[in-house]
């Protein structure tokens, strides 16, 4: 079960989180509502390619991708949203649109936009639409390790 490898990896870390249940919920908007979150707190992760190779785009929940922007950032040629039927397999026991935001733990390279850190703690799903974990940007950014880029609109 995906929440319970990303537990132990934050428990391994010695991290300090918090775990959310809520009522299910699919949209960004709908998770917010149930567990009283802030829109721009909740971090939703995207998977995308980059000349072909899956990465993790990590953004607010209530902001859109901006494939161009990611491009010349990164500097790839071409830049896609991966195709869920293209990297379910990475994500063994997530519900589809529910991967942690910790591409560290599945092979992907992470890119972070940079209004994410704006807030002390980043929320985001647990692998399921009815759990969130909740624990510290820094503490995010020292175990994932990400590029932070500009790719959020």
């Amino acid at each position: 079960m995906p929440v319970e490898k990303l537990k132990k990896f934050l428990n391994e870390n010695r991290v300090k989180y918090v775990s959310i249940k809520h009522s299910l919920a699919y949209t960004a908007q709908e998770i917010a509502a149930s567990a009283h979150i802030h829109g721009k707190e909740l971090a939703k992760s995207v998977i995308v390619k980059i000349d072909g190779e899956m990465a993790m785009a990590v953004l607010p929940a209530n902001f859109r991708i901006d494939l161009n922007r990611l491009a010349q950032e990164v500097g790839g040629k071409k830049v896609e949203l991966a195709d869920e039927r293209e990297f379910s397999e990475r994500f063994p026991g997530c519900a589809p649109g529910a991967m942690p935001p910790f591409g560290n733990l599945y092979g992907m390279q992470v890119f972070v936009d940079p209004s994410l850190s704006e807030d002390e703690q980043i929320v985001f799903n647990a692998g399921s639409h009815t759990e969130l974990i909740r624990l510290s940007y820094k503490d995010f950014v020292r175990l994932v390790k990400p590029r932070i880029t500009h790719l959020a609109v």
